[in-house]
């Protein structure tokens, strides 16, 4: 029996919004020994800060009357998850983007699968869209594994009552937990920075190493030129220049003008970003 083909030269039943489904390429990320490995330390983390805390000199820490951030990660198990937060801003939640939005596409190319998947047939911009999607997912349960572990050993440890704040303002537990999802959700929408340039070097190398080295690498160089007072303005357009905007929502009332900055800033970055992912893709040989 004979096969014929479409107009567009497609087998018969091929459809390319079917290929490489999202669930499917989740379950392949999510077995890997590098996802385990990380969701295993985002879970452990906090149970390690606690277990810090709890070691730390606490008769000095009741001696000091000034209110310090270590003293108020202590108030409740919210306050715990706002500390684990700010310790895991700078760096850590850096190099977790940057490893799943990195190692996504590099990875593959590295060990020649990337060819036959597009020999499946899938077409390219899915390929990259699915990939792209299936590390957001990756980085936000990551960071929501490490905020949901930090609420609950942190309220089991120093009990579930309000949020207070640095200043010494408590704000009420429903309040702070609504301000905690802001606080997530700004920081996912900034962290895409470092994410989709990761994902843009993974297009452009085929060593995953140099795909979420470059991008961490490149957060700390602008994260140190930050400090150089002389850069002026010039250091509002930085990447890193509103990682900790968040905190603005620990006030009363919430300062919105560093949060809409980073938001904007966030998704401007991220957009440039993935835009020269899909182009350099669209272009890229992976048959050699």
């Amino acid at each position: 029996m004979t096969t014929t083909a479409t107009a567009t030269g497609a087998a018969p039943g091929y459809r390319p919004e079917r290929t490489l489904r999202l669930g499917v390429e989740l379950r392949r990320q999510f077995k890997r020994r590098r996802t385990l490995g990380v969701f295993a330390l985002m879970a452990a983390l906090p149970l390690i800060l606690i277990g810090a805390l709890q070691l730390g000199g606490t008769e000095e820490a009741e001696e000091n009357s000034r209110v310090n951030l270590v003293d108020v990660a202590t108030a409740s198990g919210l306050n715990l998850t706002l500390f684990v937060l700010f310790a895991t801003t700078g760096f850590f939640l850096v190099v977790v983007f940057a490893l799943f939005f990195g190692d996504t596409v590099a990875s593959e190319a590295s060990w020649g699968s990337l060819r036959y998947a597009l020999a499946t047939p899938v077409p390219r911009a899915r390929l990259l869209r699915q990939k792209w999607l299936a590390a957001l997912v990756l980085s936000v349960g990551a960071m929501v594994l490490l905020v949901g572990v930090a609420l609950v050993a942190g309220g089991i440890a120093f009990g579930f009552g309000d949020l207070r704040t640095p200043v010494g303002i408590a704000l009420a537990q429903g309040t702070g937990m609504v301000r905690l999802a802001g606080m997530v959700g700004y920081l996912v929408v900034h962290l895409l920075i470092v994410g989709s340039l990761a994902f843009w070097l993974s297009t452009v190398t085929d060593a995953p190493l140099a795909a979420v080295g470059g991008a961490v690498f490149t957060t700390i160089v602008f994260a140190v030129l930050e400090q150089v007072e002389q850069l002026g303005a010039v250091r509002d357009w930085f990447p890193t220049a509103h990682n900790y905007a968040w905190t603005d929502l620990l006030q009363t009332p919430v300062d919105s003008g560093d949060l809409f900055r980073g938001v904007v800033q966030g998704l401007a970055y991220s957009a440039v970003f993935t835009a020269l992912a899909f182009r350099h893709f669209a272009r890229k040989d992976v048959t050699s």
